[in-house]
């Protein structure tokens, strides 16, 4: 059967990427969602981009936008989203790609086309959350890259779980209505990259060695 895959918050590295996706060995009729924030923090922001992007001539890919990638794109513009990016691993991210500039002029495709969310029969997989009340179609971008408790610690009464990273946890933390998969890779060093992998409708988790 068919399995529906969410892979979150890798942050330049690749190492636990592949360490991850090596388990999980995914299939041709599976579906990987990267759920964002593949870049910063670790050493191999490009990499990591490299890789995801290779996985399509494996199985089905849809990638998300994450809050460094919106960091990312919004830096030349906006001074706030420039300090973010540069205070929060940009440094390493733009050491990957030889110069913050050519982040957008090898990736700058892939970057464009990160949607907001991915949404099947019965999952709805997002970077951080959606503000609770208001319709998908109202939501801030700003809110599903970045929100944390106002979205976690709430019952969000949509018809469908919701997979999200960005607030990260020790282990995955699963919720009736949500589960959280972010447990800290490339904000601790021993932190582990965790996936969570859906086959009929058993939701299990994958985590790295290191």
């Amino acid at each position: 059967m068919a399995r529906l895959i969410g892979i979150t918050d890798i942050h330049g590295e690749y190492d636990k990427l592949c360490n991850v996706l090596e388990k999980v060995s995914p299939q041709s009729d599976d579906t990987i969602v990267f759920m964002g924030d593949y870049i910063d923090r670790g050493l191999k922001s490009r990499e990591v981009v490299d890789k995801i992007i290779d996985m399509q001539n494996v199985c089905k890919c849809v990638y998300l936008i994450g809050s460094h990638e919106y960091a990312m794109m919004h830096a030349p513009t906006d001074d706030y989203y420039n300090y973010l990016f540069w205070n929060y691993g940009g440094d390493k991210t733009a050491l990957s790609y030889g110069g913050f500039d050519n982040i957008m002029k090898i990736h700058g495709e892939f970057f464009n086309s990160l949607k907001l969310y991915y949404i099947t029969e019965n999952y709805m997989f997002i970077h951080a959350g959606i503000r609770i009340g208001i319709p998908l179609e109202k939501q801030d971008p700003v809110d599903i890259v970045y929100i944390r408790s106002e979205f976690y610690k709430k019952k969000h009464h949509l018809p469908y779980k919701i997979i999200f990273g960005h607030t990260e946890f020790d282990e995955p933390q699963i919720q009736d209505d949500k589960i959280c998969i972010d447990t800290g890779c490339g904000k601790y060093k021993d932190a582990l990259l965790t996936a969570i992998v859906i086959e009929n409708g058993v939701e299990t988790f994958v985590t790295s060695d290191c």
